[in-house]
């Protein structure tokens, strides 16, 4: 599977299939026990840590926010805080206006856990805090579980932005809102990658249901076909090489 700058990959399927644990073996998180992700050509293991941690912003499943300011749990707790890209990271998140509003707009203290908020206002900072200094991937795990309808689009357009500006962004989802600016697919089924391709050739118009016996074999469910081949490394092709 190979993704190349400008292109946002959406992974679905059932709970537990895995998508969680391929998210984090492609940012990291978890070591890769067969296959390998690459970034710009090289293995993961060959990225110095700060480096990697420069070009990726991850936005995980269980939101965890510390306890201090909005703008330093934005900028990842940078010893130098830039308020231009703070600012600009929650612009692109969306969640500017909602910052401003609070009574000490971006210095507005958090509390332990981000429990001074929604989970959807946790879950929109914590967005922005993926998209802090414009990394070039960017891991979304179900982004839209605690959005509203407002939020959803908001994510819609942040996901649109980092393809137009070249980057790479990878989505679970549950919900299809998610997929809403993506324009590739990933299956996910019992821990194996059983599909990926265009999104409107994996999750496009369905035919007329057939019998599965009158079914070619390519449009049976997976259950009904033979195993799937060996997983294939992800490839994470940028445009431009990035040299630690």
């Amino acid at each position: 599977m190979e993704l190349v700058a400008g292109q946002a990959l959406g992974i679905i399927g059932p709970s537990g299939s895995g998508k969680t644990t391929l998210v984090k073996a492609m940012t990291g998180i978890m070591p890769v026990l067969r296959g390998a992700v690459r970034l710009d050509g090289a293995d993961l293991p060959q990225w110095p840590e700060a480096e990697l941690g420069r070009y990726t912003g991850y936005l995980p499943q269980d939101v965890s926010l510390m306890d201090a300011t909005i703008a330093e749990n934005i900028a990842r707790f940078a010893e130098h805080l830039d308020m231009t890209a703070i600012v600009a990271a929650a612009l692109a998140a969306g969640v500017h206006e909602m910052i401003v509003k609070m009574p000490d707009g971006y210095q507005t203290r958090l509390g332990a856990g981000g429990i001074a908020l929604s989970g959807g206002q946790r879950q929109r900072i914590a967005l922005a805090r993926a998209l802090y200094g414009d990394p070039f991937l960017v891991v979304l795990d179900e982004p839209n579980s605690n959005l509203d309808t407002e939020g959803e689009a908001a994510l819609t357009e942040a996901v649109a932005k980092v393809r137009a500006r070249g980057g790479i962004v990878v989505v679970i989802a549950h919900r299809p809102t998610a997929l809403a600016a993506v324009n590739m697919v990933a299956v996910v089924q019992g821990g194996r990658l059983t599909a990926f391709g265009p999104k409107d050739d994996i999750i496009g118009p369905k035919p007329v249901p057939q019998p599965a016996a009158d079914r070619p074999a390519a449009d049976r469910p997976a259950t009904d076909r033979p195993a799937a081949a060996e997983p294939q490394p992800m490839v994470l092709q940028p445009a431009h090489r990035v040299t630690a």
